[in-house]
């Protein structure tokens, strides 16, 4: 047992020593491997313990950094640039990390707004000062939808990255982000970014929407007068809780109840092309008609989320090791379809922002999905027994994963960055949207809150470049951490909780004080609230960084010195 844990920790060594110096990582950004590696979960007020509407994004982008855009004005008939390249550092072409605020190559202009509202920006930006916040997952579409951007051939320019800033710039309510998204989308036709359709889950403090944009193919041209665009969109009930796992969630549609919208295409486009037929009796089901069918990979997020917060609703599929396989052992069961799974569910209890988090960071522990108990793992301990590795982990690279021959699932979150936006409505704009920020992977990242009014976040946060290590980059200083718990990641988890968990404890226990304060300086004078929440903000930011340089410097000392 000690030579082939000794054989692992040295190829782990190896593999961490390349890979911090960049030369592991050159090739290709890991983001681009994995494209729809983004799980969102949204949240109705009455589904929430404290009112709010939640909705959140766990994002594979490489573009983590995050900075405040001001709002601001400009003179009638501006025109605003259209971009290609937010997400992934300029695309293909050119994968250098471009300098904050440039957003890369403009190949388009639209009408520009006399007045935009600040917000975050980030590779899919999240929220503005008036608490609307939108979470992102790729999807799947027919390939026939497909639009691949060819600079000066394709008539496509609207990204959901760019439109998801258009509307947190232009926007107040989740209804207003879905029609002028829609209307975006139609009139200067939708560019896939990344490989796909888009599911965007819009919240604002009322209100949660889910909005799904699919493609319409290479041939069309604005010109031609029909939509650059399929989309629809539906309201959560305020009482639900609905999960985009990479897979559009939309079923029936329903154009006379208000809590539908869709662009005037949304079933023609099926018709034309011989999708779907409405002489033969049959409903129009969305989800069908434009999507093909869903993956073992999205199917297993809506199964955990799901039967975790509503398991009366059904007879879920038994995937849990402890639970009974019944007639069947727990890997020949029937695969259920998407139509398994309702639009939305009202959960038996209440969920928390603390919640969601935990959901972002389950790695599907004590389920068939949990690689950590796949037999590679099993070595003999003591007494001659057989136990977990300690080095067992489900986030190992894949040339780990072909050595050991291990059958990679993913979690529920990818390496990216990601939030909780948590809206209130009974507070000031300023104190009531919060969004709990994390860099690299939840599992290992803190999540620091940042509030609506805040003017400025640590450079620590503004600064990443995948491909060379920095010190001055709150996401490499999360990464480093990771890597270095593969060396023993059983016990290192429990170093990392222990010196995490009480930073991110400190956070939302005094989260009433501090917005108590805030909400009397509002009263008084809006700048100083701001600055009073700008400051806080940015020394948690440092805060969180320096735990884990020093968690850095603590599972070097205590894990590596055995690893030959």
């Amino acid at each position: 047992m000690k030579y082939r844990l000794a054989c692992l920790s040295a190829a782990i060594v190896l593999w961490l020593s390349l890979s911090v110096a960049g030369t592991a990582v050159g090739d290709a950004p890991p983001e681009a491997v994995e494209p729809q590696s983004c799980t969102v979960i949204g949240a109705g007020r009455l589904a929430t313990t404290d009112g709010s509407v939640i909705t959140s994004h766990t994002d594979c982008s490489s573009e983590c950094r995050v900075h405040v855009v001001p709002g601001r004005t400009f003179p009638t008939g501006s025109l605003a640039p259209v971009h290609w390249g937010m997400v992934y550092f300029g695309r293909e072409d050119d994968r250098r990390a471009l300098p904050l605020g440039n957003y890369g190559k403009v190949i388009g202009h639209i009408p520009q707004a006399e007045r935009t509202y600040s917000y975050f920006h980030t590779g899919y930006s999240q929220m503005n000062e008036h608490q609307l916040a939108i979470g992102e997952s790729t999807c799947s579409q027919r390939p026939e939808l497909d639009v691949a951007f060819v600079e000066g051939v394709t008539r496509q320019i609207m990204t959901v990255e760019q439109v998801q800033v258009f509307a947190l710039q232009r926007c107040r309510t989740s209804r207003e982000a879905v029609e002028l998204i829609g209307g975006l989308m139609e009139r200067y036709g939708f560019l896939p970014s990344a490989g796909g359709a888009e599911a965007l889950c819009i919240a604002d403090p009322r209100e949660l929407w889910v909005m799904e944009i699919f493609s319409v193919g290479p041939e069309w041209a604005p010109e031609g007068g029909t939509p650059g665009a399929i989309w629809a969109a539906r309201r959560v009930p305020d009482d639900h809780i609905v999960v985009i796992p990479n897979y559009v969630r939309i079923r029936e549609i329903d154009l006379e109840n208000p809590d539908f919208l869709a662009s005037p295409n949304y079933m023609q486009e099926a018709v034309d092309r011989g999708w779907f037929d409405p002489k033969a009796g049959r409903p129009f089901i969305w989800q069908e008609a434009y999507a093909p069918r869903i993956t073992e990979g999205s199917l297993s997020r809506l199964w955990l989320i799901m039967s975790s917060i509503a398991p009366g609703l059904k007879d879920w599929p038994q995937r849990r090791l402890q639970g009974p396989a019944g007639p069947r052992t727990l890997y020949s069961q029937p695969i259920e379809g998407a139509d398994f799974y309702p639009f939305s569910v009202k959960p038996e209890r209440k969920l928390s922002v603390r919640d969601v988090i935990a959901f972002q960071r389950s790695l599907f522990e004590d389920t068939i999905y949990d690689m950590t108990w796949d037999p590679a793992w099993m070595v003999s301990g003591s007494g001659g027994k057989v136990e977990k590795s300690p080095m067992a982990s489900p986030f190992i690279p894949p040339a780990l994963q072909s050595v050991l021959r291990i059958r990679h699932h993913r979690t529920i979150a990818q390496q990216g960055y990601g939030m909780v936006a948590q809206l209130r409505s009974w507070l000031p704009d300023e104190v009531g949207g919060v969004y709990w920020f994390y860099v690299d992977n939840p599992f290992v990242s803190a999540y620091v809150p940042i509030y609506a009014g805040v003017t400025d976040v640590s450079p620590l946060y503004k600064t990443y470049d995948f491909e060379r290590f920095s010190e001055d980059s709150a996401r490499w200083a999360v990464d480093v951490v990771e890597k270095l718990m593969l060396l023993r990641w059983q016990p290192a988890v429990e170093d990392l909780r222990a010196a995490r968990n009480p930073l991110e404890e400190g956070f939302f226990s005094s989260q009433e004080d501090v917005e108590k304060k805030a909400v009397a300086l509002l009263q008084k004078n809006a700048a100083s609230a701001k600055k009073f929440l700008t400051d806080l903000t940015i020394q948690r930011m440092e805060q969180a960084v320096t735990l884990f340089r020093t968690l850095r410097a603590d599972l070097l000392s205590k894990y590596s010195g055995d690893s030959y």
